[in-house]
């Protein structure tokens, strides 16, 4: 196959080249810039620019068909019919549009926003013919010619990452050469080699985060794409012959059940889809994703806020008397916002959801009084709904038509219903119930819980698939209505902890639960990795202080908040006097660094654990702030340990500002100002390091 360069386009430190083969077929590769001598295409078996299938077309060859929807006939025939590259705004787009005889368009934009070091990838399909088509495939990217700087030979320097999710044990990264994947090519370049992985349902972190990395070890040079997709989606990482294919957007009717009827003169959008390659490896280049993350437009000033959260003090018991002990204990502390979890509401049954009544049983003074006493206290107060969802048994659940069903039965999963929130029915349930009384009691930030997943979706005339989709869209709208009608809610984004932390629902939070792993001693793990897949300042990671820890356990999970945003719970009754000046102490160093924890980017040390649940070894993260400042933190696990450590610092002009330990550990900076040195000294013990210029 003829490969040739059709267009070069600078979009900041990266260069996106157009692959053409001459008749009219397209594929788009990546590369760093300054790296045009290095780089030689081949895009023969690539992935085309804009994979997508259309009912009745031909199929995939290449032993491809049930694997994949890419390599049909609906590709095969879509051609180049321009291209433009435009500036407006801080905002460079490159617009490729591809077309077939029947009239059927494709729009591919790239897009690359000034300053940033990531870009967004936006597809839509126009059907421009005739008769009504059916979309059973619309993907949101593909990279292909990867690696264009193998000289036609990849072996042995080609690895993928991914990360792994699981309730409590989110972003464990896996780490595989191409080769270990079974993804070397056919001795006749016949079948298709893929890996396509994804997940069904409305908790799109659960098995794996929508992230896929290809690093060239050889060439220094690693590509990263992130889909910002809520619900059911998919990745392939696939090859036919040259060169490595990245492809990804929501999942096809062969893995999700998704189709799309597209009547003439309509259209239909692509989750979008975030791209980048850098030089360095996985570490450097996932957080330049990050870049199109949004920031929460409730922070205020250039730290953190500081959250109190009383779930795990009452454990879903919330009433008067204890929120009033509790707001009298944490008054000193300043938190700036103080969230009443789940059990306010019905019959005191935390898990008995859907009519959101106040149980003025709880609260015998009122329960505006309650919320009154919070605020009066300097506090902002929040609160707990988990609105998309309803128990067997409640009012809500009597509405059978706002319920979602498949196949005509309404779905229930255990103790979970699920609100249809494309509804106008339910959505003005929801402002009643809930914008209401966030408006009328005077809160300030909401907990959303998500508890379970509605899975393959739920009846619609387009089926199960776009069923699912049109639901989850009604559940981001409804976000986008509760930061209109209530301006400067603070949001916090919760599916029992990390099930939707991909960036389409993490734009519309100011925050999330970065997992539940509470009170587990793999949190630092937990939260050191997800450095690579969301904002670290809108990862909410709690300290539960209990009365039986030892001073060590206490600085051990205060040191843990310092890889996010800190959130404080646990027996805040029973603490001791010494305890709690470890929590003061932990408070005013958070207060400090929360700057670099907002804006930096992380470097990460220390051997990977086997067993999160019972880890050995050590880690450090090594924060660099955009303003100078760097924030280092250092865990220990069980087993053997070494006595020091030594960290490699971003620039020599540094010096320690303040420490955070339990142990009395010796730090300090080698002569030249290049190394930071940390003792260890026992398991379980961890240590915190501010240092600036």
């Amino acid at each position: 196959m003829k490969t040739s360069i059709y267009s070069s386009v600078p979009l900041g430190d990266m260069l996106a080249v157009y692959l053409t083969d001459g008749d009219g077929h397209i594929t788009l590769t990546l590369i760093p810039a300054g790296m045009e001598e290095d780089a030689a295409y081949n895009m023969d078996g690539c992935a085309p620019l804009v994979p997508l299938y259309l009912r009745g077309d031909r199929l995939p060859g290449g032993f491809a068909n049930g694997l994949s929807m890419t390599g049909n006939g609906t590709e095969d025939g879509m051609r180049l019919e321009s291209q433009t590259v435009t500036e407006a705004g801080g905002e460079t787009t490159v617009t490729t549009i591809l077309s077939d005889p029947r009239g059927c368009r494709a729009l591919h934009r790239l897009v690359r926003r000034a300053g940033l070091r990531a870009l967004e990838s936006k597809v839509r399909f126009e059907n421009g013919s005739a008769t009504a088509v059916v979309l059973e495939n619309l993907s949101s990217f593909s990279l292909g010619c990867l690696t264009p700087f193998g000289g036609g030979r990849e072996t042995d320097r080609m690895k993928i990452h991914r990360a792994r999710s699981f309730w409590s044990a989110e972003g464990r990264i896996r780490t595989e050469t191409v080769e270990a994947m079974h993804l070397e090519p056919s001795w006749a370049g016949v079948g298709v080699r893929m890996e396509k992985f994804g997940q069904n349902g409305s908790m799109p972190v659960r098995g794996w985060f929508p992230f896929a990395a290809a690093e060239d070890e050889a060439a220094g040079v690693t590509w990263a794409a992130q889909l910002a997709c809520p619900y059911s989606w998919q990745i392939e990482i696939r090859r036919q012959r040259a060169s490595l294919s990245l492809v990804g957007g929501g999942a096809d009717y062969d893995s999700g059940h998704w189709q799309k009827t597209v009547s003439p003169g309509e259209a239909c959008d692509a989750p979008s889809a975030y791209l980048t390659v850098g030089k360095g490896g996985l570490d450097p280049v996932s957080q330049r994703l990050l870049d199109l993350h949004t920031e929460s437009e409730s922070l205020t000033g250039e730290g953190l806020p500081l959250v109190f959260n009383e779930y795990c003090t009452t454990w879903g018991n919330p009433n008067e008397d204890n929120i009033w002990r509790i707001v009298e204990i944490m008054k000193p502390r300043r938190p700036d916002y103080f969230v009443i979890d789940a059990g306010w509401y019905g019959k005191g049954n935390w898990s008995f959801i859907g009519d959101w009544t106040v149980n003025e049983a709880m609260f015998p003074h009122g329960f505006k009084n309650t919320v009154k006493t919070i605020a009066d206290a300097g506090m902002k107060p929040g609160i707990w709904f988990e609105a998309e969802n309803c128990s067997p048994g409640t009012e809500a659940a009597s509405h059978t038509g706002w319920l979602l069903k498949r196949h005509g039965t309404p779905i229930c999963t255990g103790g979970r219903m699920f609100l249809n929130m494309a509804s106008p029915d339910v959505r003005n349930h929801l402002r009643q119930s809930v914008i209401g009384l966030l408006r009328d009691y005077g809160f300030r930030y909401i907990k959303i819980d998500y508890n379970d997943s509605i899975g393959l979706g739920c009846d619609d005339p387009d089926g199960l698939g776009e069923g699912l989709r049109k639901t989850v869209a009604g559940t981001q709208d409804f976000w986008r209505e509760l930061h209109r009608e209530i301006p400067g809610l603070m949001i916090e984004n919760c599916s029992s902890g990390g099930h939707r932390l991909e960036p389409s629902m993490m734009n519309l939070a100011d925050m999330a639960s970065f997992s539940d792993a509470h009170e587990c001693v793999h949190i630092p793990i937990i939260a050191a990795r997800l450095h690579r897949l969301i904002r670290p300042s809108k990862s909410q990671i709690w300290a539960v202080l209990r009365k039986t820890d030892s001073l060590r356990r206490i600085h051990y999970s205060l040191v843990n908040t310092l890889l996010g945003v800190m959130c404080l719970s646990g027996d805040v009754y029973d603490l001791s006097p010494a305890q709690w000046a470890v929590v003061d102490r932990a408070i005013a160093f958070y207060r400090c660094a929360s700057p670099v924890i907002r804006r930096g980017t992380s470097s990460f040390y220390g051997p990977e654990p086997e067993s999160w649940e019972h880890p050995e070894g050590w880690q450090a993260v090594v924060r660099a702030g955009d303003e100078g400042r760097v924030l280092v933190t250092v865990h220990t696990f069980g087993g053997e340990i070494p006595g020091k450590i030594a960290l490699p610092m971003p620039r020599s002009s540094l010096r320690i500002l303040d420490t955070l330990t339990s142990e009395e550990n010796r730090i300090s900076l080698t002569p030249d100002g290049r190394t930071l040195e940390v003792e260890l000294k026992a398991n379980f013990e961890a240590s915190a390091i501010l240092l600036g210029e």
